[in-house]
């Protein structure tokens, strides 16, 4: 922000954590994963989920979505 990096670190919340199933190489892992600024489980932070109109929100995952009329 503004030429200032974030220490991600400083955001961790480290009294709490999950365990989630990942997978690297084909090969199935377990990782335990801390609350953070950068991820979905943000620590002490609200999240509202608000639905809107896929006109509005057309993300590319794969090449097949670049064929969507959004995205012509």
């Amino acid at each position: 922000y503004n030429g200032n990096k974030f220490n991600l670190l400083n955001y961790i919340d480290s009294d709490t954590g999950f365990i989630s199933q990942k997978s690297m190489n084909g090969k199935e892992l377990k990782a335990l994963e801390r609350p953070g600024l950068w991820n979905g489980a943000m620590s002490d932070w609200n999240t509202v989920f608000v639905e809107v109109p896929l006109s509005t929100f057309n993300p590319v995952k794969t090449v097949n979505d670049l064929l969507r009329e959004s995205h012509q």
